[in-house]
This record gives structure tokens, sequence and C-alpha cells, in this order.
């Protein structure tokens, strides 16, 4: 049987911690993995999902390490406190804290959720695999997506009218807004916005997962370019679709098991 996670924080920059649970694999390690969860109440929604997934890796051998970025989940600072930036520091802090847990020469695989597939940029030094669950093709969508939720709110209320650009305006001005119970910085809203699903230099692997209701489902438009352009920079794309709901955003909290499987199978 698998032991328990350990839990522990982790030392970062000014004094700060970041939350960590480390799931050590049962026997010898295959590869280590790294999960980036995704934005703001998107992470609490998939935070089941996110820890039945890791339980079963490092039961099929492999060693993963979950990380609160900086202003999430027990982590140092509140969200409103965090850029783009520090979330991307906070990658480089994951990965050398797996480093430190487990021998190099392992394959190293960062795994991602929808908005964190965006920090994925940047020269990691070495090869680094990626396993998508959902990514979202653009950091603008995304913001998009989530300044969409006030404007939900308050049109319900009949006083939408003119929001989005407000909130816009607000952001561009350096003012910081609410959407959603989360206070939303001018930092992180720049940081995410021009965010771009883009291939690192060093090619390895991608398994690209999305989720679908419908039996023989096909991927989502968007996502066909950006495969393109991986496969393109000399990438390893596998991209398929799961049926399973989308747990991220249901109301009640949900699970995906064949994700889980697909998962499974694709780092084997």
């Amino acid at each position: 049987m698998t032991p328990r996670a350990d839990v522990f924080f982790l030392p970062a920059a000014h004094d700060e911690q970041r939350l960590c649970l480390f799931h050590a694999p049962a026997g010898a390690a295959r590869s280590k993995i790294l999960y980036l969860h995704p934005f703001a109440e998107e992470m609490n929604k998939s935070r089941r999902m996110a820890a039945l997934t890791c339980r079963a890796l490092a039961e099929a051998g492999h060693a993963v390490l979950q990380i609160d970025l900086r202003g999430c989940g027990d982590s140092s600072a509140d969200f409103g406190d965090a850029s783009w930036a520090d979330w991307q520091a906070d990658v480089r802090l994951g990965l050398a804290a797996l480093d430190a847990r487990i021998p190099d020469g392992l394959p190293v695989w960062l795994w991602s959720l929808r908005a964190g597939c965006l920090l994925i940029a940047g020269d990691w030094g070495r090869p680094v695999n990626h396993l998508f669950w959902q990514p979202m093709p653009s950091g603008k969508l995304a913001l998009q997506q989530f300044l969409r939720l006030k404007l939900a709110a308050d049109m319900a209320g009949g006083v939408g009218k003119g929001l989005m650009e407000q909130m816009k305006t607000d952001l561009a001005a350096g003012r910081s807004i609410e959407v959603a119970g989360y206070t939303l910085n001018a930092a992180m809203a720049s940081g995410l916005d021009t965010a771009q699903l883009v291939p690192p230099a060093r090619p390895a692997r991608l398994e690209w997962l999305e989720l679908s209701t419908r039996e023989s489902a096909s991927l989502l438009p968007a996502s066909e370019p950006v495969i393109k352009r991986w496969q393109d920079n000399g990438w390893q794309v596998r991209p398929q679709v799961v049926q399973g709901p989308a747990f991220w955003a249901t109301s009640e909290i949900e699970v995906a098991p064949v994700l889980i499987d697909r998962t499974l199978e694709a780092l084997s």
C-alpha cells in the first residue's frame, strides 16, 4: 500500500513558505512529477481529483509533488498579493524540491490543469515532459473566462452594463478588482493575459488530455493549431479526448475516473 503523502512547507523567497505534498512511489521510482493546479476556485474544485490521481500515480511507481502556488491554499500571502511571475518562480522551486527528494536520471513531468498549463514556458535546463489536462490555449482566454464570472453575477443583479470594460480599465491602471471572492491584481492579470501555450525549446513528450461528456468527441477546435505548433517544434504529442465531467467547474465536487486511467496509461 502506498504511504500517506508527506506534507511539508517549502521555504521560499522573502521568508515565505509553500505548502507541498510529496507522494512517494511504491517501489523504485519510474519518474518524478510536479502538479500545477488551475486558477482561483478551479483549484478547490479540482482538489479531490488531483488527490486521487496523485495516489494512483504513486501506486504505479511515480514520485509526485503537489505545490500550492503563492497566495493559494495554505501557502504564504493572499491570492491578491501574488503575480504570474511569482507562480513561475514556484514552478522552479517545486522542480528543485523534487530533485532533492529523487535522484537525477529519471524522466521529469510537469502535470498541469487548465490555466496551470500556461506556467510551463521557460528553459528548465533539461528536457521536461508535459501532461496537460484540459489546457487553456492562451492566457487571454483564461482571463476573459475569469472576468466573466463577475460579469455574470452582476448582470443577474441588473448592473452588468459596461462592467467588462471597467474591469479592464481598472486593471490597466494598476488597480485590483474583486471577482468571485478573489482579489485580482494588475500584475497577475497582465501576466496571465500575455501567457501563451508555447513549446519549450527542448523537445520531449506531451500527453494532451481533454474531457467531454459525449462519446466519440473530437478535440476542441482551438487545440488543433496549438498541437501542430508543438509538433512542428519537435515534440512528440499524443492528444486524446476522455469521457468525463468538467470537474473543475461543476457545482458539486465530481471526479473523472476514466481520466485517471488514461493518465496512468499515458505515463506508462
